[in-house]
Parts: C-alpha cells; sequence; structure tokens
C-alpha cells in the first residue's frame, strides 16, 4: 500500500508540471498577426497631372452690323450650319439706299459743273489767243492781254478744284454702297450659329463699335482650356500627351496633344488659410494649357467641362506594387517594403520609378509574385483582414 501511495505521488506530481509547463508555454506565446498583401504584378503606369478644362470652339467669330437700322429679317436660328458667304441677316436699307441717292447726285452735280467750267475754260482760251494775235500786230493793250491770260489760269484752277471734288464725292458714292451692302449681313465663315443676339425687330444703332447680331463659330475641331495649378505648371512643358473625359460621357477618352501654356495667371477662387495658423484667405493662382481635338460629328459642343489628364510620363507593362506599401520613401526614388516569405515579413530596399499615386513602378527589389506588405491585423481592424488581389492591369 505505500508503494502504490508513493507511485501515485509521483505521477500526480509529474502530471502537474507537465500542466504547469504547458499552460506556462500557451500563456508566454503572442498570437501571429495576420498580414494583408499584395501580389507585385505587371501592369501599365502613367505619371500625370490632373486638371478640369472647359471646351470651346476653335473659332469663333461675332457676326455684327456695320450700319445702323432696324433688323427687319434674321435668316437663321441657334444651331444652324452656315457656309461662307450664305446670307444671315437684313437691316432696312432705306436710310442707306437714300444716302447712296444723295451721293450720287451731288456727284453729278459736280461733274456738271466741271463740264460748265470746261467750256468757259475752251473760251478764255480763244479769247486770250486773240488778245495775243492783236499785241503782236499792237493792236489792243497790255492790260487785255493780261486779263485775258488771267482768267485762263483761274478757270484752270477751278477745274483742278472741281476734279477734287469729283473725287470726293466719288468716294462717298463708293461709301455709300458699301453701306447699302453692310445692310446684308452675310456668313464670314463656314460654322454653327451659337447663339443669337439681337431679334427681328430690334433697332441696331452702329455708332464707335459693331452691334453684335450673332455669334458664330468653327466646332469641327475644339480648343480644351485646362486649368493647371501653379503648384504642377513647372512640371509640364507643350507637346506632352494629353487626354480627357467628359462629365456626361465617363467612358470615352478623347486624346491630344499639350500646344501652348498661356503665361497669364488665372485667379480661381479662395483657398483658406485656417491650416497655416494665419487669418483670412489666399487666392489660388492657374495657368490654363491649351490643346485642340477633333470634333466632326460635332458632339463635343461650347463650354463643356472636361476631366483632362497631362500625362508626363508612362510605361508599359511594367511591375508595381501599391504605392502604401512603400516604407521610408526618399527623394532619390529610393525606400523600403516588407515581403512576405514562409508567413514571415523580410524588409528589403527599393529602387522606385513611376507612381500614379495609387501604384508604383519597382526596378529593383521586388520580383513578379511576390507579395508584398500592406498592414497587419496589429494595425488594421480584423474585419479589413485578408490578402489583395495584384494591381489591376490599364
Amino acid at each position: 500500500m505505500n508503494r502504490k501511495l508513493i507511485a501515485m505521488t509521483v505521477i500526480s506530481i509529474t502530471a502537474l508540471a507537465a500542466f504547469a509547463g504547458l499552460g506556462a508555454r500557451y500563456l508566454s506565446a503572442k498570437e501571429e498577426p495576420a498580414y494583408i498583401t499584395a501580389t507585385a504584378g505587371k501592369s501599365d503606369i502613367e505619371e500625370k497631372v490632373l486638371a478640369s478644362g472647359i471646351l470651346t470652339a476653335q473659332k469663333t467669330v461675332e457676326v455684327g452690323a456695320q450700319v445702323s437700322g432696324q433688323l427687319k429679317k434674321l435668316h437663321v436660328a441657334a444651331g444652324d450650319v452656315v457656309r461662307k458667304g450664305q446670307l444671315l441677316a437684313e437691316i432696312d436699307p432705306v436710310l442707306q439706299a437714300n444716302a447712296l441717292k444723295d451721293a450720287q447726285a451731288t456727284l453729278a452735280n459736280v461733274r456738271a459743273q466741271r463740264n460748265a467750267k470746261d467750256a468757259l475754260l475752251r473760251q478764255y482760251t480763244l479769247a486770250y489767243r486773240r488778245q495775243k494775235e492783236l499785241a503782236a500786230l499792237d493792236a489792243t493793250s497790255r492790260a487785255d492781254l493780261e486779263s485775258a491770260q488771267a482768267q485762263v489760269e483761274t478757270t484752270r484752277a477751278e477745274l483742278a478744284a472741281l476734279d477734287a471734288q469729283i473725287s470726293k464725292s466719288t468716294i462717298a458714292v463708293d461709301t455709300a454702297g458699301a453701306n447699302l451692302g453692310y445692310t446684308r449681313i452675310v456668313a464670314p465663315m463656314d460654322g454653327v450659329v451659337l447663339s443669337i443676339i439681337t431679334e427681328e425687330g430690334q433697332t441696331v444703332v452702329s455708332t464707335q463699335a459693331a452691334t453684335t447680331i450673332l455669334t458664330l463659330a468653327d466646332l469641327d475641331t475644339m480648343t480644351v482650356k485646362a486649368k493647371i495649378s501653379e503648384a504642377d505648371v513647372m512640371r509640364i512643358k507643350p507637346g506632352l500627351p494629353v487626354y480627357f473625359s467628359l462629365l456626361g460621357d465617363a467612358e470615352k477618352r478623347y486624346t491630344g496633344r499639350l500646344r501652348a501654356i498661356e503665361p497669364a495667371a488665372v485667379s480661381t477662387g479662395t483657398t483658406s488659410s485656417a491650416s497655416t495658423g494665419n487669418s483670412g484667405s489666399s487666392t489660388a493662382i492657374y495657368y490654363y494649357g491649351l490643346f485642340e481635338v477633333p470634333n466632326l460629328d460635332h458632339r463635343l459642343r461650347n463650354s463643356m467641362t472636361a476631366q483632362v489628364s497631362v500625362v508626363i510620363a508612362s510605361v508599359k507593362n511594367a511591375l508595381c506594387i501599391p504605392l502604401a506599401s512603400v516604407e521610408n520613401r526618399g527623394g532619390n526614388g529610393g525606400g523600403t517594403v516588407k515581403v512576405l516569405r514562409e508567413g514571415r515579413p523580410e524588409t528589403r530596399k527599393l529602387r522606385l520609378g513611376l507612381s500614379d499615386n495609387v501604384a508604383v513602378q519597382v526596378l529593383e527589389g521586388v520580383k513578379e509574385g511576390e507579395r508584398v506588405v500592406i498592414g497587419d491585423s496589429s494595425t488594421v481592424p480584423k474585419a479589413q483582414g485578408g490578402v489583395m488581389s495584384p494591381p489591376p492591369r490599364r
């Protein structure tokens, strides 16, 4: 009985010691974190500047009236397609027609005066010749000869003055004729009528500036004016590829090439200075980047809003990882990333390329198919745990 009691006591002590060891190991063990990862994969990547833009017709003409009068007839409406030389509107021509008749009458009067003076010159010339013949025979006085000569010279001067008046009157006739022609307003180019400013029956008063009747635009080519912030304008230059989409058709992409950057700044809106600790506000500065796109089907309309992307650089089929996985990113294109190997994170140095603010190109440090760590369960709620899919191909 004593031996049995001793044996049972030894077994109990051994079991307790074993359970105590196992409990201590269990309590001291840390829970392995669950890692959120993404697979390094190939995709196209672009570094670009985003801007909002406005569409305008490449060429717009405000068709106005050069003469005054009542707008008698409009031959077009907004949206009509017109050709160069086509009649657009007519102004009541009565005033201009009367002005032309008056100028023609003045010209006829001056010409008649000239004809009368010309006949008088011939008479004075004959009288002067007779006086010269008589003077040669010493049959007339010297005073009569000089008087006859003066009459000839005076009449010639009067004829010269009348010739000048004829030229002036001819110009007046031409001007009146042109003004009469201006009552018929024709299209200066092929285009589309954007808007009608002056309606039929309104009186057009043309004094120092021409009154606008309608606006005509060539919509076959559209100019996009993209507002580029001063923070981005130093990164772009003419010749870079651009593309944009419309608010009403985000799926279709229109492409072009940046033609110019306007040197004059555009102040738009205000930005608060509260974040810097200063009271008040400061003006946001933008510069217009200009480029053209064809619009033969007239799908693009004037004043539409465009979401513009100016492509600074791009790489096809580049090895990319999420930008969120990169740590210690420096300005020299370096950084570090944690790569998951056999369930354990391994830190590696990276040499990086282009970035589109979502993904970044990897030049050295990671191979295709390796999983990079974005986060783990110690920093991200468990509901967000899991494995990310590789970056989508563009």
